[in-house]
């Protein structure tokens, strides 16, 4: 007896349980990273979000690889990543209440603006290492919650 011919819909069915079994066995290759700021003490300017993917680079304002700038909420804000690839990365966050587009320091550095680093990294005398803000991407949706010092 020979084997039954293969119709369109017996090999669409193969077809969508081999890309079912190999996509389960593969890793990731992009995912999305959602950051939500919270703490904002007031509605006025905007929230800069900086993404960062190596310590060479945090947080210089010219290293960052991708950034948002979204307006201020009572309650916070939240920023998609989309497309990154598995790995480490590190935010820096500032609320622009003046909107002047710059994170205003008084003398000595001291911040005038509320400000923020992933993985509640403190700062010491300068910004944290990358290291101590860095947060790895652990699925196909990593959500981050960030909450401003003022």
């Amino acid at each position: 007896m020979s084997p039954k011919p293969r119709t369109p819909r017996r090999l669409s069915a193969l077809v969508l349980a081999t890309l079912i079994v190999s996509s389960a066995a593969l890793p990731s290759l992009a995912d999305v990273l959602r950051v939500t700021v919270t703490d904002l003490r007031s509605e006025r300017g905007n929230v800069h979000i900086a993404l960062y993917a190596t310590p060479e680079s945090f947080p210089k304002s010219d290293g960052m690889l991708a950034d948002a700038v979204l307006p201020a909420r009572y309650g916070g804000v939240t920023a998609t990543f989309p497309g990154l690839p598995p790995g480490a990365y590190a935010l820096a966050v500032y609320h622009d209440e003046n909107g002047n587009g710059e994170f205003d320091r008084a003398f000595l550095n001291i911040p005038l603006e509320g400000y923020a680093f992933s993985n509640d990294a403190s700062p010491f005398f300068g910004p944290p290492d990358f290291t101590d803000a860095a947060i790895q991407l652990t699925g196909p949706v990593t959500d981050v919650t960030i909450p401003i010092t003022y």
